[in-house]
């Protein structure tokens, strides 16, 4: 018998090939779940819309289009999308480098900025489907995780200290960058607003609290309609309180956003730095649930689902989505097991929209601020930082430095280095691999050995273990490390056999060397083989003529057969 979390058989089965285009996040249909899936869709109501308030608020947005990301697009992905768990709607990152991107193009949460922000949303969506149509979700395999950690490790001190001046009642006056605004609200300290500051307290101890007594709890909600009550009843807009004001109510209004092309042009930048995150975080999320309920899904639909529910977003008046990682546990925490559950967000989203809009005006924005702040350093992974920092410290490094950038540069920037600094990465250890030497141990097991001169497998016998593709980088590397195993201070070796197990590629550098090193090994008399090596591989060496150079006996399926091969030539 499964245990009760455990999706049943019908469900986990799921064929791409036997599944509609549509509908992959909800059927088949278990109706047994269905009133988990709704109750968990009522939970992420509940915790999501404090939760998508405070994105808004980093992404500079009128309050209420936050209310619009887990309205229509929470809807489209949940009817378009391929995972049954992925949650979209307003993310931190992507609002932070939206922010970023439409700084000085038009005033905060204006209607230009709103339509800059929806034109955004477009524009990333058309470069999801184009990703999708060239396949290019390749790409998100350049940010490594340490990259990642450092990266949104980045993002949450920049939000948190950016909340700080709305925490106090202060209001920022400088134009400059984080740490310029966060230096001068810590010399207006004594400007701050003890009304404002008692607020900001008594949500944090809210939120915390409910979170200690039971992370379903939802503190930010009990926070958010506790402090409407207050402010209203007993006006605190009367101490100097800021409130957010009259909103407006009803569901969105649906168009195209009115922008020039030049604008057009300069928003392609932030939103390929966008589209790089989404497509990281976003399938990064989709493939943890998937594995966990072991269940089928295609990133290509995702990349469609992701792709409509940012042109919906843009359409409808809102800003970028992402795949939610904590949208996405909130459900998962709840019981949610299917995109039944984001339909009855969506649904419950509207109604709110419809009838409840109007307490909102009574919000202290320091309400908001509180939240983000809490989101800020929630994202902040001190654990993540520090298991790299004890297992690497070079990773460390990486991370470390991404963080910063973010913080004291922009986040822009920050996703440009971050996969500078993967590649980069990448070819290090590529080019720098560890390489060794197969050496018989006394009881004649094999074992490896770093590549150091002198060493042998056996007498008049080397195994090299070259641990990389062969390629322009890393070729010169491979023709000093074999010449240093045959080299006038190495003991008369009669055979030099290359395990190429680890070799997926030789580009033409790379054959011109082996050539090179055959050569060589020749003029010493050395014989030069290769073990374990795959046909693509193979191939390649036969077109470069190194097959020719060495003929067919040269080749052998494993290093053992290779051993047997030279011990039969030694006795012979």
């Amino acid at each position: 018998m499964s245990p009760p979390d455990s999706p049943p058989a019908d469900v986990a089965a799921s064929p791409p090939r036997r599944r509609l285009p549509v509908l992959q996040g909800i059927l088949p249909l278990d109706r047994k779940r269905i009133p988990a899936d709704i109750a968990a869709g009522v939970t992420l109501a509940a915790l999501g819309i404090p939760e998508v308030m405070g994105y808004t608020s980093i992404a500079g947005m009128p309050v209420i289009t936050g209310l619009y990301t887990i309205l229509i697009p929470i809807a489209v992905f949940a009817l378009l999308g391929s995972s049954r768990h992925l949650v979209v709607g307003a993310d931190s990152a992507t609002a932070a480098i939206m922010a970023a991107g439409l700084a000085g193009m038009a005033p905060i949460a204006s209607p230009q900025y709103v339509q800059l922000a929806g034109m955004l949303a477009i524009i990333t969506g058309g470069i999801l489907i184009l990703a999708r149509l060239v396949k290019l979700g390749f790409i998100a395999d350049f940010l490594s995780r340490s990259v990642l950690i450092g990266f949104l490790t980045g993002v949450g001190i920049q939000v948190a200290m950016g909340q700080v001046g709305g925490m106090l009642g202060i209001t920022d006056t400088v134009s400059g960058g984080t740490i310029e605004k966060f230096v001068e609200t810590l010399g207006d300290i004594g400007d701050s607003n003890a009304t404002t500051v008692y607020v900001t307290l008594a949500v944090i101890v809210v939120i915390l609290g409910a979170k200690k007594i039971n992370p379903r709890i939802p503190g930010a909600l009990i926070a958010v309609v506790g402090a409407i009550f207050v402010s209203w009843q007993w006006d605190l807009a009367a101490d100097g309180v800021a409130a957010l004001g009259q909103r407006p109510s009803g569901r969105p209004n649906w168009g195209i956003p009115h922008v020039t092309w030049s604008q057009c042009t300069a928003l392609l930048g932030t939103a390929g730095a966008i589209f790089v995150v989404i497509l990281a975080q976003s399938a990064a999320t989709s493939r943890a649930y998937a594995a966990k309920y072991e269940e089928g899904f295609d990133e290509n639909v995702d990349l469609d689902g992701l792709s409509a529910a940012n042109i919906a977003a843009g359409l409808s008046g809102t800003f970028v989505v992402n795949g939610s990682p904590t949208k996405t546990q909130m459900v998962d925490g709840a019981g949610g097991r299917s995109q039944v559950a984001s339909l009855t967000t969506s649904v419950i989203v509207l109604l709110v929209l419809l009838f409840f809009t109007k307490p909102l005006q009574y919000m202290p924005t320091a309400v908001l601020s509180s939240v983000v702040f809490l989101i800020g350093l929630e994202l902040i992974d001190r654990l993540g930082m520090s298991k790299i920092w004890r297992l690497r410290r070079d990773e460390f490094v990486i991370a470390t430095l991404t963080a910063v950038v973010v913080v004291a540069v922009g986040v822009e920037q920050a996703i440009v280095l971050a996969i500078v600094l993967s590649i980069i990465d990448h070819l290090r250890r590529s080019y720098h691999p560890n390489d060794t030497v197969v050496v018989t141990t006394d009881s004649g097991h094999f074992v490896t050995a770093p590549v150091a001169a002198g060493l042998t497998t056996e007498p008049g016998l080397v195994i090299f273990r070259f641990a990389a593709s062969l390629y322009y980088a890393n070729a010169n590397r491979f023709n000093e490390e074999i010449l240093e195993l045959v080299g006038d201070g190495a003991p008369d070796v009669r055979w030099l056999v290359v395990e190429a197990g680890a070799m997926s590629d030789i580009d033409y550098s790379g054959g011109e060397t082996v050539k090179q090193v055959i050569n060589e090994l020749q003029a010493r008399g050395v014989h030069f083989a290769v073990a374990d090596i795959a046909p693509g591989v193979r191939a390649l060496l036969d077109r470069y003529g190194i097959t020719e150079l060495v003929g067919e006996d040269a080749y052998f399926d494993t290093a053992a057969a290779a051993t047997a091969a030279f011990r039969d030539s030694a006795s012979a």
